[in-house]
């Protein structure tokens, strides 16, 4: 069988449609670039707002339009939550829901799951290796009530992997040449909690760095009330990524009370104080919404200083967008769409000075990156784009294609266009490498 995966939204979609990748693999199929190429295509969707939905049922259309023979399967948060939209699509055989989408590939080779746990290593490098960060759920489901998000609906409960498995997992992600292991779930903070661990992901992050030979680890989202003073001690081991994702979505403490926000603007700025006392020089990200339900201006320009004084080093800017199902659609006082866009467009402009700004910070310094992909090429090499461990955008021109080495550069200027840092490679080094190869 020749397989083809799609994915849209977040981490947690991409960590589950590249392990699909992996057992598909495994159990001697082959997952091809092109839909052209398919017996059967999977579509992992997203319904975090309505355009997300709208660009899920899109894919769909186009996957078939490429490949009108080609058996689709369709699961995620769309799906889960509008299956009779889905499975009306041309093409669309089946639909798998969320609680059964790690056992898809299995249901669809027809080899058990435990199969695909044998070390990759056994069946020599698939044709999917070779990435450079690789995304792993170690936990889905979410147990908050924040009234404006649908995931709780499509995900369910909080649920966690065990920590012997995730381990087995990341040894085998290792093995085949990975460099850097990214932990994702819905709600991330929660991980241990459903095995009566409230202290869950310290312990699993403490044994990840502790028994495997990750060079990095990276942690997605961080609900802020998950986090404590000790948590912060996990990156006294350099090899956890300086990184901390901890989704805010208003500045207004009225306006986070009615989205059942479990902080406020006094907890989430003591919280960030915190961590930049114990981690050096942290990047600190965060997810905002502009225009929820009953946001007044006062209420947004209250959000928009609180965001502004923090200083981020990033944001993700989101129009809030009204969903079935949830508490924030039945509300009073919806905002006007222009007036949304607006709010929207000065997030952004403030996002990109403050992700600049941090960037500038390291100007002259040497740090190291991962060289993730090669963006194009000049007369003097390829552009080779990656990620430093705290998550600043480098590219840097180098006579032959660095992707996913790990190697040292000297920051040099912010390219304001192209939204990443110019960085000179350490040559030296590039040379003792080859040599030593």
């Amino acid at each position: 069988m020749k397989v083809h995966l799609r994915t849209l939204g977040c981490r947690l979609n991409q960590s589950e449609i590249e392990t699909m990748a992996r057992q598909f693999v495994m159990a001697g199929h082959e997952v091809v670039d092109s839909p052209e190429q398919a017996d059967r295509i999977i579509v992992n969707t997203c319904a975090v707002t309505q355009d997300a939905s709208h660009t899920s049922r899109k894919l769909v259309r186009q996957m078939h339009s490429a490949s009108p023979e080609a058996q689709i399967t369709v699961t995620g948060c769309y799906s889960q939550i509008a299956p009779n939209e889905i499975a009306v699509l041309p093409g669309v055989e089946s639909i798998v829901s969320n609680q059964d989408k790690d056992l898809l590939a299995a249901r669809l080779t027809g080899k058990p799951i435990e199969f695909f746990d044998r070390e990759p290593i056994e069946r020599g490098a698939p044709n999917w290796a070779g990435r450079t960060r690789a995304f792993v759920k170690v936990q889905d489901g979410c147990d908050n009530a924040c009234t404006f998000c649908v995931t709780t609906v499509a995900r369910g409960e909080g649920r966690s992997r065990s920590v012997e498995r995730v381990l087995s997992e990341i040894r085998n992600l290792l093995t085949i040449g990975y460099q850097e292991i990214v932990l994702t779930g819905v709600h991330l903070g929660s991980y241990g909690h459903d095995f009566g661990d409230k202290r869950g992901l310290f312990h699993l992050v403490k044994a990840i760095l502790r028994d495997t030979d990750a060079r990095r680890v990276r942690l997605s989202s961080l609900e802020p009330w998950d986090l404590d003073a000790d948590f912060f001690t996990l990156w006294d081991d350099s090899r956890l990524c300086p990184h901390l994702h901890l989704p805010l979505q208003s500045g207004c403490d009225s306006t986070l009370r009615r989205m059942a926000r479990r902080t406020n603007q006094r907890q989430f700025a003591e919280l960030v104080r915190l961590a930049r006392e114990t981690v050096e020089m942290p990047c600190i990200t965060t997810d905002i919404i502009a225009g929820f339900p009953g946001e007044t201006d006062a209420e947004f320009e209250q959000s928009f200083a609180f965001v502004e004084a923090l200083d981020f080093a990033g944001m993700h800017v989101f129009r809030y967008s009204r969903r079935p199902g949830t508490a924030a659609a039945r509300m009073r006082g919806h905002v006007d769409e222009a007036i949304k866009k607006e709010r929207s467009a000065r997030y952004l402009a403030l996002a990109q000075e403050q992700e600049a700004a941090y960037a500038r910070k390291f100007a002259g310094q040497a740090l190291e990156v991962l060289w993730e992909h090669v963006a194009g090429s000049t007369e003097d090499g390829f552009i080779n784009v990656g990620y430093t461990a705290n998550y600043i955008r480098t590219a840097c021109i180098h006579p032959r294609p660095l992707t996913n080495s790990l190697l040292p550069v000297q920051m040099d200027t912010w390219n304001t266009a192209k939204q990443y840092m110019l960085a000179t490679p350490a040559f030296e080094q590039l040379l003792n490498n080859e040599d030593r190869e």
